[in-house]
């Protein structure tokens, strides 16, 4: 394709970026605005940039008690997505057979459950366990971000070869130490792709922390963004300003590890 017949792509590139974009500027343009200028004209730049709106945001949410909860949640349930949804991938890959396939099918099929048809009963089932907490709302994770992190890693699996595997048996290694010391290692670019992905998830989610953790002192940056959302008023500079807070980590994450991502997701969607 000759460049002259690339512009018009190009162009397209640049305005779907532009839309893609501007959610961004609204956010971060109107949270350094009063109520009242965000009403006036929301697309306007603020006649002055006032940093009261994160001062005040950051007090309300208590924000280093919140952040410090949605970290513990994220980062100890994305870790144990990634252990468990590696080991049974691992395994379904290696087994050969009908069951095997079965099973990795169902964890696919599972994808297309959606949340709203079983949280009832979760939640009950949970309850009765004592486990509305931190504890049982990893295990939902769990259970929810397993199937697209197997599918993944399944996927790269596929394309090591099994006669790593018997090498090392042949030189004394068991099935432990062939999958964490030689399998595992190869596996960096996918697991990149399956920490973000259940991250981006797992930080933003509010539908499942409201059901399970919704108490004092627990709550995550989600749950308490709701109190700037009040029944009579909603405090836009404020909870703009909060939501810019919020998404600075997973961003930061998200652009020191996007090459790996977008080699992860080639890698475990083509075999």
């Amino acid at each position: 394709m000759g460049r002259k017949y690339k512009w018009p792509l190009e162009i397209l590139g640049v305005v779907l970026g532009l839309i893609w974009l501007s959610p961004f500027y609204l956010m971060i343009v109107n949270s350094f605005k009063s109520k009242k200028e965000i009403f006036a004209d929301t697309l306007k730049l603020p006649e002055t940039f006032n940093f009261d709106n994160y001062i005040e945001a950051f007090n309300e949410l208590d924000f280093l008690k919140t952040f410090l909860n949605s970290v513990i949640i994220t980062v100890v349930s994305v870790a144990v997505i990634i252990v468990f949804s590696s080991m049974a991938a691992y395994a379904l890959s290696r087994n050969k057979g009908k069951v095997s396939t079965i099973v990795f099918f169902m964890f696919v099929a599972a994808m297309l459950i959606p949340f709203q048809s079983v949280m009832i009963p979760l939640v009950s089932f949970f309850g009765k366990m004592e486990l509305l907490n931190r504890v049982g709302i990893i295990f939902m994770y769990l259970g929810f971000g397993a199937s697209l992190s197997i599918f993944l890693y399944h996927g790269t699996l596929s394309g090591i070869p099994k006669s790593l595997d018997e090498a090392a048996t042949i030189d004394g290694a068991n099935r432990f130490q062939i999958f964490w010391y030689i399998i595992f290692p190869m596996l960096k670019p996918i697991t990149v792709t399956v920490a973000i992905l259940n991250t981006i998830w797992i930080w933003n989610d509010y539908l499942l922390p409201s059901l399970v953790i919704n108490q004092e002192g627990m709550e995550t940056i989600p749950l308490k963004m709701f109190f700037f959302f009040g029944e009579y008023t909603k405090q836009w500079h404020l909870a703009l300003a909060g939501l810019t807070i919020a998404i600075i980590p997973v961003i930061i994450a998200y652009f020191f590890a996007q090459r790996e991502i977008i080699k992860g997701i080639s890698e475990g969607a083509v075999k």
